[in-house]
């Protein structure tokens, strides 16, 4: 079995496709977070839930994504940037699982944002495993960027 895993939410599908990447070039096992109650669609409106929930550090209940990891070592975790810090879906699985020893390895994809405080608030939740340095992609990645970076932290 692969140990490594690579879980992310996407709600406009940037965040997808940037883990099918890196699936693809770390030959992990993906794993997408799908909350019980899905965002509108429409974008003003998903920005008002999103900013409730975040300002108060709202954990949706996860009805996909949330298994065990005790069989992975590596695990990458994606997120939107979202008012510079997780998707609400991200926290509920950081806060659902002990990635005591384990390395952690961020990305998200953003507007203009970069990682915000994301990779802070993911070092906060998993503070007794190794975190690698992430990746931040406005908009849409190239294999290229991924393979760049993979090499650059030691993955490949």
């Amino acid at each position: 079995m692969n140990n490594t895993l690579i879980v992310f939410y996407s709600l406009f599908r940037n965040t997808e496709n940037l883990a099918l990447e890196i699936a693809i070039q770390t030959d992990g096992i993906l794993r997408e977070l799908i909350p019980d109650k899905n965002y509108s669609f429409d974008y003003n409106t998903a920005t008002k839930e999103i900013r409730n929930q975040i300002c108060r550090g709202f954990c949706p209940k996860l009805i996909s994504g949330n298994e065990s990891i005790e069989d992975y070592q590596t695990i990458f975790i994606g997120s939107p940037n979202w008012l510079k810090t997780l998707a609400p879906p991200v926290l509920s699985f950081l806060r659902s699982h002990d990635f005591t020893g384990k390395t952690v390895i961020p990305f998200c994809t953003h507007g203009g944002g970069g990682f915000g405080q994301i990779e802070n608030d993911i070092a906060r939740e998993c503070s007794k495993s190794t975190i690698l340095p992430g990746i931040a992609i406005n908009g849409t990645a190239g294999p290229n960027q991924v393979t760049n970076w993979l090499k650059a932290i030691g993955y490949k």
